[in-house]
């Protein structure tokens, strides 16, 4: 798993902030605790004192301070009880006072060993999700909200069997690209006349891909070209053209919506050919949405091209009436 890093730092400035803010109310709540028992104060202060000053120690000679503290836990044991008793008359569970971060697995640190816990890859996840919700509706366009209904059910004479049954194959194959992320990932190429739902199904995907914790980048071909023509003529010397190729190049699913829509340069279709022969040797998952047919776009960014598209991705074809002229038909 490939983790963005501008959106990671949103993810980790927002667990740190909620931290604090725990850690914050818990000590509101211990000063609320203590001015009504002030004992409880000098109680506390003694037992963290003693123990600081025996794990120094300890970790001063090399030696594990497990069993020290033990001792100290041990020997504080009136001091404890006092405690105990002291939060009961106040109405209070012996641990209140006692901190308690909200994900038992990494103590709020936010990472296991090297790796990310659980705890941050939700917040991870859930940034993914918002960033992508700027361009994409995930709400109104996911495989529950999808619907066949506007997919005429007469067989279309070129490909032998209606939109309808067309449609469902292609649902099922982007639904379960989806769902079997993980474990399988691959590329897709998604290809129609506008209006047919290939935004659609891609932003269902996006949806389905982000909430898992996996990053996604949507973007336009058009825009993700003049990304890499900046940084290779020197247009943007700023730090955020070099993260935008980053994301581009290392994320865990590039969806690039309307290619063949920008103007077509040799440099074009290098870049091109750079993204997806560059992602395959990586194992690294695209989807393509475009209105050009497979011999279209052979033609247009070259043979190599062709090869890939024909080799490594499931195609999946997208045909019948325009859904959008239909909804303004239908009122």
């Amino acid at each position: 798993m490939s983790y963005d890093g501008k959106i990671m730092r949103r993810a980790s400035a927002r667990f740190d902030a909620d931290r604090r803010r725990r850690e914050e109310a818990f000590r509101r709540r211990q000063e609320q605790v203590y001015a009504r028992a002030p004992r409880l104060r000098e109680i506390d202060a003694e037992l963290t004192a003693t123990m600081s000053r025996i794990i120094v120690s300890a970790l001063r000679k090399g030696s594990d301070p497990r069993p020290a503290v033990a001792v100290l836990r041990d020997g504080n044991l009136s001091l404890q009880q006092e405690r105990v008793q002291l939060l009961a008359d106040l109405g209070f569970s012996p641990d209140y006072l006692e901190y308690k971060p909200a994900c038992p697995l990494c103590g709020d640190a936010g990472t296991k060993g090297e790796a990310a816990c659980v705890c941050m890859k939700r917040y991870y996840a859930e940034e993914q999700q918002a960033e992508l919700s700027r361009t994409l509706d995930l709400a109104g366009q996911s495989f529950d909200t999808f619907s066949m209904d506007w997919y005429d059910q007469t067989p279309d004479p070129v490909y032998g069997i209606s939109p309808r049954e067309n449609m469902e194959t292609v649902y099922e194959v982007c639904a379960n690209y989806a769902h079997a992320f993980k474990k399988h990932g691959g590329n897709l190429l998604l290809y129609g006349k506008p209006g047919l739902g290939k935004t659609f199904l891609s932003a269902a995907i996006a949806g389905e891909v982000s909430a898992a914790g996996f990053s996604v980048v949507y973007d336009t071909a058009s825009h993700v070209f003049s990304r890499l023509e900046d940084r290779k003529f020197g247009r943007d010397e700023g730090e955020s053209l070099e993260e935008d190729v980053e994301r581009i190049m290392r994320c865990d699913l590039l969806i690039l919506d309307d290619l063949g829509t920008e103007m077509t340069t040799s440099f074009v279709q290098s870049a091109l050919y750079e993204i997806v022969n560059t992602r395959l040797l990586e194992r690294r998952s695209v989807i393509l949405n475009t209105n050009l047919s497979p011999e279209e776009l052979a033609r247009r960014y070259g043979a190599q091209i062709g090869s890939r598209l024909e080799g490594e991705y499931q195609i999946l074809p997208f045909f019948g009436r325009d859904i959008r002229r239909l909804k303004k038909e239908r009122g």
